[in-house]
């Protein structure tokens, strides 16, 4: 009866042993998830400085563009300067083009990165929930197991009255 009672015992440290192991596993996962998320807002951050810096070349093109136009307005020039103008002209607005087509691939990648981001977030949450899940079912083993020695104890003392 009492290796009984000690393969019980030893049963529920097994189980309790196992417990920690899947708590401690889940919370690994969590601060992995929660790096990986970090990583994600650091690229956010870095693609929205670049959207920004994008902004800022295309108003700079925008105005050389709008100052080439005004001075070929100005005056008459020669046939020589005019066409170096217009192939100026030509290459902002190629660079405009650009520009615009990098803002709207970086807007692109922004929104997939906040989406993942969000997935990350989610995926977060579902570990935590896990994590506490495993803590409960610990904790239940704990008292399961606390109560398994006092039953023990109770039983060790009657078998010793007898």
């Amino acid at each position: 009866m009492t290796d009984k009672i000690r393969e019980k015992l030893n049963n529920l440290r097994v189980e309790a042993d196992n417990a920690v192991a899947r708590a401690e596993e889940a919370e690994a996962k969590v601060k992995k998830l929660e790096q990986q998320l970090l990583e994600k807002e650091q690229e956010i951050t870095s693609l929205t400085h670049r959207l920004g810096v994008l902004d800022h070349d295309l108003e700079k093109a925008e105005t050389k563009l709008a100052e080439i136009k005004a001075t070929s307005l100005d005056g008459e020039q020669s046939k020589m300067t005019n066409e170096n103008l217009t192939r100026k002209i030509q290459l902002l607005e190629e660079e405009l083009d650009n520009a615009e087509k990098n803002a709207k691939e970086t807007m692109e990648k922004l929104r997939q990165v906040d989406v993942k981001a969000e997935h990350y977030e989610r995926q977060a949450q579902s570990a935590e929930k896990e994590r506490d899940t495993w803590e409960k079912k610990y904790e239940d083993s704990q008292a399961k197991l606390e109560a398994s020695k006092k039953d023990l104890e109770e039983l060790e003392r009657q078998i010793e009255g007898l």
